[in-house]
């Protein structure tokens, strides 16, 4: 029997969801936890905690939590490279970033077309090397979690990082606040929240899906995925299934890839992001507002295929 942390909306959610598994609070004390990445040789998570200008740790060998590195610009989201890398929107630099083996610090982009990028938020790395990257301004729209700007481009959209030149080419232009993005299992779709209801009052909180081009350096024209029940998207993941799991108001939302709300996973605050973990890659973890939480499902992270 599915606990109450489980809402079930379509009966495909019961074979995702576990019965007698609770969500569990694993840390608390943040003000904004957001960005999580899942490091499977270390058997660890980090995670921002904007405001705080510190990343977390979460040692999954004894539950340890601990200060992974502050301060550090601001960061927002992450995503583990290729090369096993972490690769960090910062706010504050206004820049994606990323660890090299050796510890140093490089800048893959900071500017487009001569321009300083608005405050990099979240990040994907594609099974070809190439970095995608969404720009809204939340990282200078205030003095809390970066520094107050003005935006040089203005307009925010979704970019792309050329692993070879590194060139930076914008792939999606039409949307008022991108946020979250993943690729489905095949990487041939893009998806990508737009929480512009925070600039626009018209704006729709959706997730909007768009096609991947042959070539797989752009995407088409984007359709309405999904539309948020409760509050907005933000975050998201995707499992071996195609299934988005996704950051709401309330918890995590699960939709099929036919765009249904299946099931719902209830957290008792507004969750920002979420990333698959552990040895299986069947756990969520769940960064709400103030805490990191988690749940073992019977689902787990969508693989990366494999570079053509």
């Amino acid at each position: 029997m599915l606990t109450k942390d489980f809402v079930v909306y379509d009966d495909r959610f019961r074979s995702l969801a576990m019965g007698n598994v609770h969500v569990e609070q694993l840390a608390t004390g943040f003000r904004w936890a957001e960005g999580p990445a899942y490091f499977a040789a270390g058997k660890y998570l980090i995670w921002s905690d904007i405001p705080n200008d510190r990343l977390m740790r979460y040692d999954e060998t004894d539950g340890s939590v601990s200060v992974f590195a502050t301060p550090c610009n601001n960061h927002n989201g992450h995503t583990v490279d290729l090369e096993g890398r972490l690769v960090s929107c910062e706010h504050l630099r206004r820049c994606v970033s990323r660890i090299e083996h050796d510890g140093t610090r490089k800048v893959l982009a900071d500017r487009f077309e001569g321009k300083k990028l608005n405050a990099p938020n979240d990040v994907v790395v594609k099974s070809d090397g190439s970095i995608w990257f969404t720009d809204p301004t939340y990282g200078i729209d205030g003095d809390y979690e970066g520094d107050k700007a003005d935006s040089e481009i203005g307009a925010c959209n979704v970019y792309r990082i050329d692993p070879a030149s590194g060139a930076v080419t914008a792939v999606v232009t039409d949307m008022v606040r991108p946020n979250g993005l993943a690729f489905s299992p095949d990487e041939s779709i893009l998806y990508v929240a737009d929480t512009g209801l925070t600039h626009k009052a018209d704006c729709s909180p959706d997730i909007r899906a768009y096609p991947v081009a042959a070539d797989g350096k752009s995407v088409g024209a984007g359709r309405t995925f999904a539309t948020s029940d409760i509050g907005l998207f933000d975050g998201f993941r995707v499992d071996i299934h195609g299934n988005i799991w996704s950051s709401c108001g309330d918890g995590v939302n699960c939709y099929a890839p036919d765009g249904t709300l299946i099931g719902k996973i209830k957290i008792p605050e507004v969750v920002a992001n979420v990333e698959f973990g552990a040895r299986k890659r069947n756990r969520l973890y769940i960064c709400g507002t103030t805490s990191l939480y988690s749940v073992y499902l019977n689902t787990r992270a969508a693989k990366r295929p494999a570079a053509k």
